[in-house]
């Protein structure tokens, strides 16, 4: 028999993404390019204010890897963090391909176009910053990112312990403040159990046989501990990330001997956490706060 609680949370998660995905495009005050590919593109959105620089809150929009969803979502949400104060960078990045014959969901990621892409972006970004936004304090700099996007954010963040010949490899802790992360796929292995985003997972590390070959270098879960602070904001009725899916990677970590903040919001689901119209939004802004400031 069908749940009916589960049918209504993704009935609720439908109509939490519509609001978003109808939003209005909120254009940005400047753009940069980090390379050639008219993805590698970063928008940037000044502080509304009179400070005279302002936190970098770097964004990273989800969307499960695929090419129809861009960061033309998140701009709402980079608006809604520059009418509080913070200097934002909104950066795109090359994601899957398109349909294949016509059929079936567009395919997850590339590899390493994806991984590549979210490396140059944020070690290029503090030239690019100074150059397009002033106002913007690369010394504080936050990153975030939403559900595709919270994977890649804390990726990024652990550059500096990926596997010794790692092309993406730091030979020492990026400049963040910190990480928070919105309802992340944060651990690949407990998201593939789970059909997280329909087989997502598998794709953007091309195959099965891939995954089991790649995943040290892409698994946050396996990329601990990273010396960074780091926080997890996840809506419990989350019916697109499951929020045992963040709390594994948060197990991972104090296994690890590190503590990452989990925010568990009760009758929020996958959504509200970059809709400037929920209160959830309002939450991530705090958490945001909390470690740039």
């Amino acid at each position: 028999m069908p749940d009916p609680a589960a049918h209504y949370s993704v009935a609720r998660d439908a109509e939490e993404a519509d609001a978003v995905f109808t939003r209005p495009v909120v254009r940005p005050d400047a753009s940069a390019a980090y390379g050639d590919h008219p993805d590698q593109v970063i928008d940037f959105y000044a502080p509304r204010g009179d400070q005279e620089r302002a936190p970098l809150v770097v964004v990273l929009h989800g969307g499960a890897w695929r090419t129809p969803y861009d960061r033309a979502h998140l701009t709402p949400f980079a608006d809604f963090l520059a009418r509080r104060g913070f200097a934002v960078a909104n950066v795109e990045y090359r994601r899957g391909v398109p349909e294949r014959d016509g059929e079936g969901p567009p395919v997850a990621g590339r590899w390493p176009e994806t991984f590549d892409d979210v490396a140059t972006a944020l070690d290029r970004l503090p030239a690019l910053v100074a150059d397009v936004l002033p106002q913007a304090d690369a010394r504080r700099m936050v990153l975030t990112g939403h559900s595709a996007g919270g994977h890649l954010a804390l990726w990024a963040a652990a550059r500096h312990v990926l596997p010794e010949g790692s092309p993406w490899r730091l030979p020492a802790p990026p400049p963040l403040r910190g990480v928070v992360a919105l309802a992340p796929i944060a651990d690949l292995a407990r998201a593939v159990e789970l059909d997280v985003c329909g087989g997502a997972i598998l794709q953007l590390l091309g195959g099965e046989a891939e995954f089991k070959a790649r995943r040290e270098s892409a698994d946050p879960a396996l990329l601990l501990p990273t010396g960074i602070a780091t926080a997890v904001v996840q809506g419990r009725r989350d019916s697109t990330v499951p929020y045992t899916v963040p709390e594994a990677f948060v197990d991972a970590a104090a296994n690890a001997g590190e503590t990452v903040g989990l925010t568990l919001l009760e009758d929020v689901g996958h959504f509200p956490l970059i809709d400037p119209g929920a209160d959830a939004c309002a939450v991530v802004v705090e958490e945001i706060a909390q470690l740039a400031w």
